[in-house]
This record gives structure tokens, C-alpha cells and sequence, in this order.
């Protein structure tokens, strides 16, 4: 197993170097391990994976710091290869808890996460400019002395704000507060991916499987992107399995979903005895 700081400085390369890599996002310690499997260079949680496993909803007031982090820490036990997390808008609206939330994140073995600027609020969804560059500064300044990659996320696509210059400032304004990646959720179209990439200096993060169009992979590299992640959309493809194969035995009483199902000699390998050695 790499230590912390091997796996920092191997998420880091990942973002220096000219090709593009994807990111995928696992829910829980299972899903890490059949992703690892795949021979994918580093992983990222999802809160909303997260939160489908446990009936709940993805919400900033519904998930706390420590569950979040509880989950992160399972996924890094995991897995071998470096993992980020999404850590929503850093679970408070001063720049403070954000920075701590950035340190308790590091000392769970995470060698990355992602601070938005949502507020959680309905009525006032995005944290007022000045205030959302203050909470990134504050997370990038405890970021700087821990192995620890810093993702500033502008939300404004997600909560029905499509003003692509503003999302554009917010995220220039990340960058010179010291994020290390960038990333904007929800943009409409490949034009406004490349518009973003081409407007600031530091790597930018791409989600596929969220909302919008889909590109491809070399599309996404064209335009200029560097990491693409896939949110909870992995998760929502394995429920949705689930649901077909449901469907098909209450409502047509046949079984025929096992056919595409993961075979357990695939799976039991990639899986451990290590909790249950601990118990004995």
C-alpha cells in the first residue's frame, strides 16, 4: 500500500501531466474495490451515492461531516490508489469550518476534496461572491500544508443560474485563491466547456452522467478538460439494475435479469475477510 504522501504526489502528476484521466465515483467500500479492479488511477466519493445507500436524500442539511467523512474513510481503506471527496460546501458557511473540514478530511487518508459554493439555502442557493472566495482561500491556505489536492466547485448550473460569466469569475477568482482544480457542475454544452477551460490556468474537472449532454472522452480532452468524474451516475446505474431486475420478478414473475448479473467468482476476490478475521 502507498502511504499518504505517495498517493498526494500521484493524484498531483495525474493533474500535470498533458493527457486527460477519469475519476470514477464509488459509494461505499465494495464499489471502490470492484472500481480499483478496473485499473482506474484514482477515485472520488459521492455524497449522493452515498446518500441513496442509506435511503436518504443528497442534501447539504441531510448529511453531516463526520458520516461523510466515516464513508470516505472506508473507501480509502479500500483501495490502493488515491482518493478525493466530495466534501459538499465543506459542511458550514464560514471560511473556518471549511478549513477544518479540509484537515479532518487529510487525516482520514484523503489526498483530495472539493469545496462548492452552494449554501444549502433555497431561497439564496449560491454563497454571495466576496464570501465564496473567502471559504476556498481559507481551504486552499490549510490545503497548502497537508498532501491534500483542493477542488473549488461553482455551482451556479445546478441551481438554475446559467450565467456562464459569472461561473467563469468565480472560478478565476477560486484558482487565485489557491484551488487546485476547478470544476463548474451542470455546464449546457461542449462550447461552454471549452470557454471555461480556456478562461483559467488550472486544471478543470468535468462531470459526465449529470445532467446535459454526454461527450466522450476525447471529446472532453479536446476541449480542454483535464479530470472527468461521474458524480452519483454509477450509482443511479446500479439502482436502476436493481430496479429492472425488481420489476421484472414482481410484475412478470421471470428471472432472466441473472443472466447480466456480476458473478460471484468475479466479485468474492476482489472482496476481504479482514473484518471478519478481526472478529475471530
Amino acid at each position: 500500500m502507498l502511504d499518504q504522501q505517495s498517493k498526494f504526489e500521484q493524484f498531483r502528476n495525474l493533474h500535470q501531466r498533458k493527457s486527460i484521466f477519469v475519476i470514477p465515483n464509488p459509494w461505499d467500500a465494495g464499489s471502490a474495490r470492484l472500481l480499483t479492479s478496473l485499473g482506474f488511477e484514482a477515485l472520488a466519493t459521492t455524497s449522493a451515492g452515498y446518500a441513496f445507500s442509506k435511503g436518504r436524500r443528497d442534501s447539504l442539511a441531510g448529511l453531516g461531516r463526520d458520516e461523510i467523512l466515516d464513508n470516505a474513510s472506508e473507501i480509502v481503506e479500500a483501495t490502493h490508489l488515491p482518493v478525493s471527496a466530495d466534501l459538499g460546501n465543506g459542511f458550514g458557511a464560514s471560511p473556518d469550518i471549511c478549513a477544518e473540514t479540509i484537515r479532518r478530511a487529510s487525516a482520514v487518508g484523503l489526498v483530495g476534496g472539493s469545496i462548492e459554493d452552494a449554501t444549502g439555502d433555497r431561497d439564496a442557493p449560491i454563497y454571495e461572491f466576496s464570501h465564496a472566495v473567502d471559504r476556498v482561500r481559507a481551504a486552499a491556505e490549510m490545503a497548502r500544508g497537508l498532501p491534500f489536492v483542493l477542488t473549488a466547485r461553482a455551482e451556479n448550473h445546478l441551481y438554475g443560474r446559467d450565467d456562464l460569466d459569472d461561473t467563469i469569475k468565480r472560478l478565476q477568482a477560486f484558482e487565485e485563491a489557491g484551488a487546485d482544480v476547478l470544476y463548474a457542475p451542470g455546464l449546457p454544452d461542449l462550447e461552454a466547456i471549452r470557454t471555461v477551460c480556456a478562461s483559467v490556468s488550472r486544471p478543470v474537472n468535468v462531470v459526465m452522467g449529470l445532467k446535459g449532454p454526454v461527450y466522450s472522452v476525447s471529446e472532453l480532452q479536446d476541449a480542454g478538460v483535464r479530470r472527468i468524474s461521474v458524480g452519483g451516475s454509477m450509482a443511479r446505474a446500479a439502482l436502476g439494475a436493481l430496479m429492472r431486475a425488481a420489476k421484472e420478478v414482481k410484475e412478470v414473475g421471470t428471472f432472466t435479469y441473472a443472466a447480466d448479473a456480476l458473478p460471484g467468482a468475479e466479485i468474492v476476490p476482489l472482496m476481504t475477510d479482514d473484518e471478519l478475521n478481526a472478529r475471530t
